[in-house]
């Protein structure tokens, strides 16, 4: 069977595989792997590295996260974490201590925890995206968030941050580190406000310190990708930014924001609207980066149930989902917060770092990148996410996700996909379900030599996610 132009299905339930001709009029996905549309883009980055393996513990996610094959790992918020280095790690003001300090001089630095926690994230085969600033201060103390004395002399120590880690200065290292991001959610609070968590300065203090850094990093290092500013998604906030440093001239290779919601489709919606800020400011060519986003239904009441769900087969289906609609829109990359051991973590257990329904999202994406070409599909049934990649050597993929927000919505979907212009000759189709009771379990599949029946309809309830493997 080498053209496959028709409907091609297998009705996938609990393990069996059962041919029917009486079934419920499908959901149908439509596939053409005739028709290319872009490369897989990195939808399955993170928020930091994996947990070290240790002599005196046998806990680790190491492997597991290798085997993710994640692309980037911002190191934002590493200091929360004790086994990363804790408050003595990655943060400009942990790296460089005393801010009255010679910028110049190497005895001036602290590099010790950050050099092996960047060394940790790069033996997992994962390129570090390094956020320069500080980790979020919830406390009433602030330290790394309060504006630099001297905006000038930040950009030149973290100009040495820089040349340590990609020039070698300080007995540093030659590593290919890209991404340099300065600050992190300098939105969050108002001027007025009376705990500014993330930037202890004014709006307009904060445009200084990006353009006095962005043009002394860009002219020291214009092979490097520097930009900013991780912004927590004050929209007309973002607007004055880009409106601004568009006005001073201010280098910009990336502009990144986040958004925590519950509606993939709100991803995609945001994404239209920043790259549209971004073009209409002038910087059409920047990258546009999602680097925090997460399921949170609220910040209050709801907070409890939303880290609930993270950890849950739920949250797996909006990542799954979310990374489907970000594939489709117009953002470069997306950076899910977070891969710490911490409560927004949906890929590990929290205690065992064994994996859970969370992590089988990232692996599959690895798989669609890996294949390298994303091709047409179209889903035609409400709920339905879907991503489809092809590979030179003929192998393919497609990722289905049945996701809904609403609770009290049982229904179970059978969902058809036509599959067009796939040539499956001497190639095995498996489909691998994962849903509240299974991850990524074999369901059913069709060897090199057996023909593939039509109609198929692979069965799925809410909050589940398919993936069909072709080779």
């Amino acid at each position: 069977m080498k053209e496959l132009l028709g409907v091609v299905t297998a009705i996938c339930c609990l393990g069996q595989t059962v041919f029917s001709e009486n079934l419920p009029e499908p959901n149908t996905v439509n596939i053409d792997f005739g028709k290319t549309v872009r490369a897989i883009k990195p939808m399955n980055a993170v928020n930091n590295g994996p947990h070290p393996k240790r002599a005196d513990q046998t806990r680790s996610n190491f492997d597991s996260y290798k085997a993710a094959k994640i692309p980037f790992a911002r190191n934002h918020d590493a200091a929360f974490d004790s086994t990363y280095g804790g408050e003595h790690t990655v943060d400009v003001h942990a790296i460089f201590p005393n801010f009255d300090a010679d910028p110049e001089k190497p005895e001036s630095y602290d590099f010790f925890y950050t050099d092996q926690y960047c060394k940790l994230i790069q033996d997992s085969g994962t390129e570090v995206f390094y956020r320069l600033g500080s980790k979020i201060e919830h406390g009433l103390k602030k330290y790394g968030t309060l504006p630099p004395k001297d905006f000038k002399k930040w950009a030149v120590i973290c100009e040495h941050i820089i040349r340590h880690y990609t020039e070698g200065w300080a007995d540093g290292y030659t590593w290919n580190i890209r991404y340099w991001e300065i600050w992190n959610e300098p939105d969050l609070d108002r001027d007025d406000a009376a705990n500014k968590r993330t930037w202890g300065g004014t709006q307009a203090q904060f445009f200084d310190l990006y353009e006095i850094s962005a043009k002394h990093l860009k002219a020291r290092f214009p092979q490097l990708k520097i930009g900013g500013p991780a912004l927590a998604g004050n929209e007309e906030w973002a607007r004055g930014f880009l409106t601004e440093m568009s006005k001073r001239a201010a280098p910009m290779d990336f502009f990144s924001w986040h958004i925590y919601t519950t509606s993939p489709a709100a991803v995609g919606g945001k994404a239209r609207k920043i790259r549209k800020m971004m073009d209409d400011a002038g910087y059409a060519k920047a990258e546009s980066i999602l680097n925090e986003w997460n399921y949170v239904r609220g910040w209050s009441d709801w907070f409890v149930y939303s880290v609930k769900t993270i950890v849950g087969i739920k949250g797996a289906a909006f990542t799954a989902a979310a990374m489907s609609v970000g594939q489709d829109n117009p953002v470069d990359m997306l950076m899910y917060y977070d891969a710490r051991p911490c409560a927004f973590n949906g890929l590990w257990d929290y205690y065992t770092f064994e994996p859970i329904k969370g992590y089988y999202p990232f692996l599959l994406f690895s798989k669609l990148a890996n294949l390298g070409q994303q091709v047409a599909g179209e889903s035609a049934g409400k709920d339905l996410y879907v991503t489809a990649a092809k590979g030179a050597d003929g192998n393919a993929g497609i990722l289905c996700t049945y996701y809904v927000e609403d609770d009290n919505i049982k229904t179970v979907k059978d969902v058809s996909f036509a599959l067009r212009a796939l040539d499956v000759t001497g190639k095995t189709v498996t489909v691998y379900m994962t849903d509240e009771n299974r991850a990524l379990a074999k369901t059913c599949a069709t060897g090199k030599d057996e023909p593939l029946k039509t109609p198929l309809h692979v069965t799925m309830k809410p909050n589940s996610f398919v993936y069909i493997e072709i080779q």
